[in-house]
């Protein structure tokens, strides 16, 4: 049985789409699940995320077997216009890097 992830309480630096993001640029072929429980979200809020991605251009998907392939669009423009110029490619350089550095830490 699926577990629902703990509730966040107050505001974040980060949206679930941007962590939703982050999280298929760092494993292409990711599932739904792993993706939900990386971000701490529910499957269901992963798949609407996915969904509106798709929606506005910055990823798409192929099926490979029975598995989906996610290939972001890094060109695209973020949508908000304190953001104008800055690529989904640039914002995840800076949130793949954050999770290269955090993946070289011992467990604790």
């Amino acid at each position: 049985m699926d577990q629902v992830p703990e509730p966040h309480t107050g505001w974040t630096f980060l949206t679930n789409h941007a962590r939703v993001l982050a999280a298929i640029a760092g494993h292409r072929s990711t599932r739904i699940r792993d993706i939900a429980a990386r971000c701490r979200l529910t499957e269901r809020a992963v798949q609407k995320i996915i969904t509106d991605l798709e929606a506005d251009g910055y990823l798409t998907h192929t099926r490979e077997g029975r598995a989906n392939v996610y290939h972001i669009q890094p060109g695209t423009i973020l949508r908000h216009p304190a953001e104008s110029g800055l690529t989904v490619g640039e914002l995840l350089v800076f949130l793949l890097r954050h999770d290269d550095t955090r993946s070289d830490q011992p467990a604790t």
